[in-house]
C-alpha cells in the first residue's frame, strides 16, 4: 500500500522577504490552500525557507516549489556580491564610472559613486568591433588568459568580458569567453552580448558586470537551498521567479542572477494582477508593505506596467525586461527619527526581523511604524502575527515614541504615534502618485490593492490622501507574493539591436530573427519539464523618429508561434499607435528608426481556481465578531469592533471603526469606510454612502 504521505501533491510558493518568510500551501487535487508566514533569518536565508515549508508539509509531499528571492537585491543593495573582475576593450576601462554622466543628487555639489568592481579589477585587452559588426581588430585569446590570470591573482572570483559593440558582432567576446573558461577555476564567467546583446554600452555593461557581481552569492544560495531540500527528501522541482513576473529554473537563475533584482516584488504583482481581473477590477495600484520596503505598481486594463530597466541604487543600472515597481523605504519596521531640521522621517532604515520593532522586546530601543500602530490599538499586542513572539510589549514601544519623537516635537506619545502614521502615509501616497497621477492616469479610475504583511493598515489613509475608487484587500494579504509564485508563467526574454530606419528594414530579415528567438525560447520550455496549458510568443520593437533618444515599445499583433510575415505599414502601424498612447500624437514627415527587437516566450502554467479562497457561504458577521477595542484614530480613542476576518461570510458588510483580524495580517477599517466581502474572499472597502 502505498503511503500517502510520500505523494507529492502540493505546489508551494516561497516568498523571502527582509523581515518574514510568507509560505503559500496549494494543494489542489483536495481543493485545500493554507498558509505560513515565519521571521526571515538574515546570513542564512535556506534556513527560514526550511522552516516555512516544514510548518505545514513534509518536502517529500511537495511536488513543486516556486521562489521568490531578495537575495541578489539584498547583494545590491549591500554591496555584498562577490569580487569581481572585468576585462574589457582597450579605452573603455573606465564606463562603469562615466555612466550617463549622471550624480547622486542632480543638483547636489558634492557625492560620489563607487563601482562594484573596482579600477584595478578593470583591465584591458586588444580588440575591436565596429559598429557595423566587422572586425577590425580580433582578439588574443592568449592575452585574455594572461589578463585573466592577473585577475585570479588579485583575488577576484567573478569575471565579466565586456567589449565594445559585442551586440553588433559577439565573436570577440565568444573567443575571449573560451579562453576565460579554459583557465578559470568556476563557472562565474559572464560574457555582455549572452547577457544582453543590445546598444548602449553603459547600460550593457552594468548589466553584466552586475550578473557577474551577484552569481557566486545567489548560485551558491541557490545550489545550498536545492541540496538542503534534496537532502530532507525533496524530489520536486524548484523554480525561481524573474523579474518580468515569470519563473525559470535554478540553472538558469544561476547562470543569471541579474535577472532575479526583484523576483519578490513581481510575484507579487503578477498576484494581484490574477486576482483583481477575476474581481472585476481591471485598474489597480499594487501596495506591498512588508517589514523593510513600500512596493508599488500600476495595473491597468488589466496589464501590469512593464520596464526595460531599472536602477537598483544609483549607478547600478539593470537593464533588463521586468514589472515596473517603484519601492521606498517605508515598511513596517522603517525606523522613525527626527532629522537635523527638526523634521519627523521615516526610514529607510529598518529594524528588519532581528532585532525588530521595539514592541519584539529584541533590543531594538527605536521607535518603527509597527511601534506606532500598536501604541494605537491597531495592532493586538495579545496575537502578534509571525507565530514567533507571544505577545508585543506595549509600554516599551510607547517609551521609544516618547523619547525620541514626541518629547523632541513637544509632543505627547499618542501625537507623536498618530505623526509616525502620517508620515508614512504620506510618504506611501507619494509613491502612489508617482505610478500613478504622473503617468497621466485618474486615480478614481482605479483601486488600492494592498497586500505585504502591514499593507492594509493603512487602506483607508491611501484611498483618502490619493483620491482612489476603493482598496481591494485579497483574501491572505500577508502572503500574496508566495501565492504570486504558484500562480507565475515561465518566461524567457530575448532581444537583439536591429538600430536601422524603417525604411531600410528588411522584413523577412526580422522574421527570421523573430523565429530563432521562438525556437530558442520553445526550446527552453521543453527543457524545464513543465506541462504547460498553453504558450505564447510576444514580440516589441523599441521604437522612436529619428533624432528623438528615446524610445517607446511597439507590440506587434500576431500568433508569433507560427513564422512571422511582417510588413512595414504593420510595423509602422503598431509604432504609432504605441507613440499616441504615450504622447496623445504623432509626428508627421519624420523618419522612423527600430533600434530593438525584443522577444517573449511565455509556458502558460495552470492557475488555481480561485473559488478555493471563497468565504464560507454560511455564518454571519456577529458570529465573527472576536470583541471590541479601542482604537486611536483621529486623534481620539474609538470603540472598534475586532472580527475573525477568515469566517466573515459572502456580502458580508462591515462598517468601520473595524479591525479584521487574520494569521497573516491586519485590516484597520476607518469610522468613514466599510467594507465588503466578495465571493472570492476579497475585502471590498470603499467610503460610506453619503
Amino acid at each position: 500500500m502505498t503511503d500517502q504521505t510520500t505523494i507529492p501533491r502540493f505546489a508551494v510558493g516561497v516568498d523571502v522577504g527582509g523581515t518574514f518568510t510568507d509560505v503559500f500551501f496549494l494543494n489542489e487535487a483536495e481543493g485545500r490552500i493554507d498558509i505560513a508566514k515565519v521571521p526571515s533569518t538574515r546570513g542564512d536565508q535556506a534556513t527560514g525557507f526550511i522552516e516555512g515549508l516544514r510548518s505545514k508539509a513534509e518536502p517529500k509531499q511537495i511536488a513543486t516549489v516556486v521562489h521568490g528571492t531578495t537575495v541578489g537585491t539584498n547583494a545590491l543593495l549591500e554591496r555584498k556580491g562577490a569580487r569581481t573582475g572585468v576585462i574589457t576593450t582597450r579605452g573603455f576601462r573606465d564606463v562603469l564610472e562615466m555612466r550617463r554622466r549622471d550624480r547622486p543628487s542632480t543638483w547636489g555639489l558634492w557625492g560620489q559613486f563607487i563601482p562594484v568592481v573596482p579600477r584595478d579589477l578593470r583591465l584591458e585587452v586588444n580588440e575591436r568591433v565596429l559598429a557595423d559588426g566587422t572586425i577590425r581588430d580580433a582578439v588574443d585569446p592568449a592575452e585574455v588568459k594572461r589578463v585573466a590570470q592577473e585577475l585570479l591573482a588579485r583575488g577576484a572570483e567573478a569575471v565579466a568580458i565586456i567589449f565594445i559593440n559585442a551586440y553588433a558582432n559577439p565573436e570577440n567576446e565568444r573567443a575571449a569567453l573560451a579562453a576565460v573558461k579554459e583557465i578559470w577555476p568556476n563557472a562565474y564567467v559572464t560574457a555582455s552580448s549572452d547577457i544582453l546583446p543590445e546598444i548602449r554600452e553603459f547600460e550593457r555593461s552594468s548589466t553584466a558586470a552586475l550578473n557577474a557581481y551577484l552569481q557566486p552569492p545567489v548560485g551558491s544560495y541557490l545550489r545550498k537551498l536545492e541540496n538542503r531540500l534534496q537532502g530532507d527528501g525533496f524530489s520536486g522541482q524548484l523554480l525561481i521567479v524573474q523579474s518580468n513576473g515569470g519563473v525559470m529554473s535554478v540553472d538558469s537563475a544561476a547562470s543569471r542572477p541579474v535577472r532575479t533584482a526583484l523576483s519578490g516584488p513581481a510575484a507579487g504583482v503578477i498576484a494581484c494582477q490574477h486576482i483583481a481581473v477575476a474581481a472585476g477590477f481591471p485598474n489597480v495600484v499594487t501596495c506591498d508593505m512588508g517589514g523593510t520596503s513600500f512596493d508599488v505598481s500600476l495595473i491597468a486594463k488589466g496589464e501590469p506596467a512593464m520596464s526595460a530597466q531599472t536602477s537598483i541604487d544609483f549607478g547600478m543600472v539593470v537593464r533588463a525586461p521586468m514589472i515596473e515597481i517603484t519601492t521606498i523605504g517605508a515598511g513596517g519596521g522603517s525606523i522613525a527619527w527626527i532629522d537635523r531640521g527638526g523634521i519627523l522621517q521615516i526610514g529607510p532604515e529598518s529594524a528588519g526581523s532581528d532585532p525588530g520593532p521595539v514592541a519584539y522586546g529584541l533590543g531594538n530601543d527605536r521607535p518603527t511604524v509597527t511601534d506606532a500602530n500598536v501604541v494605537m490599538g491597531r495592532i493586538d499586542a495579545e496575537r502578534p502575527i509571525g507565530g514567533k513572539l507571544k505577545r508585543l510589549d506595549v509600554e516599551a514601544a510607547k517609551e521609544a515614541i516618547r523619547k525620541h519623537i514626541a518629547e523632541p516635537l513637544g509632543l505627547d506619545v499618542m501625537a507623536a504615534a498618530e505623526a509616525i502614521i502620517k508620515v508614512a502615509n504620506s510618504r506611501m501616497a507619494g509613491a502612489i502618485r508617482l505610478v500613478s497621477i504622473e503617468r497621466g492616469h485618474n486615480p478614481r479610475d482605479f483601486a488600492a490593492m494592498p497586500f505585504g504583511g502591514g499593507g492594509a493598515l493603512h487602506v483607508g489613509a491611501l484611498i483618502k490622501e490619493v483620491g482612489l475608487a476603493s482598496a481591494l484587500v485579497p483574501r491572505f494579504p500577508g502572503v500574496t507574493s508566495a501565492l504570486g509564485c504558484v500562480i507565475a508563467d515561465m518566461r524567457h526574454d530575448f532581444v537583439r539591436t536591429v538600430n536601422k530606419t524603417l525604411d531600410d528594414i528588411d522584413p523577412a530579415v526580422l522574421d527570421a530573427a523573430i523565429s530563432e528567438a521562438a525556437k530558442e525560447g520553445m526550446s527552453l520550455l521543453d527543457q524545464a519539464g513543465i506541462a504547460f496549458e498553453g504558450r505564447s510568443v510576444l514580440v516589441e520593437l523599441d521604437m522612436s523618429y529619428l533624432g528623438q533618444t528615446h524610445t517607446v515599445a511597439a507590440a506587434l499583433p500576431g500568433d508569433f508561434t507560427k513564422p512571422a510575415k511582417l510588413t512595414r505599414d504593420g510595423i509602422k502601424a503598431a509604432f504609432e499607435a504605441a507613440y499616441t498612447a504615450a504622447f496623445g500624437r504623432v509626428l508627421e514627415k519624420i523618419g522612423i528608426r527600430v533600434l530593438n527587437l525584443r522577444v517573449a516566450c511565455i509556458g502558460k502554467r495552470k492557475k488555481f481556481d480561485l473559488s478555493l479562497l471563497a468565504p464560507p457561504a454560511e455564518g454571519s458577521v456577529e458570529a465573527a465578531k472576536r470583541t471590541t477595542r479601542k482604537v486611536w484614530l483621529d486623534g481620539a480613542w474609538h470603540e472598534a469592533g475586532i472580527y475573525r476576518r477568515l469566517e466573515l461570510p459572502l456580502g458580508a458588510v462591515i462598517p468601520g471603526p473595524a479591525i479584521l483580524e487574520q494569521p497573516d495580517t491586519t485590516i484597520l477599517i476607518e469610522a468613514d469606510l466599510v467594507g465588503e466581502v466578495d465571493r472570492f474572499g476579497n475585502l471590498i472597502v470603499k467610503r460610506k454612502a453619503a
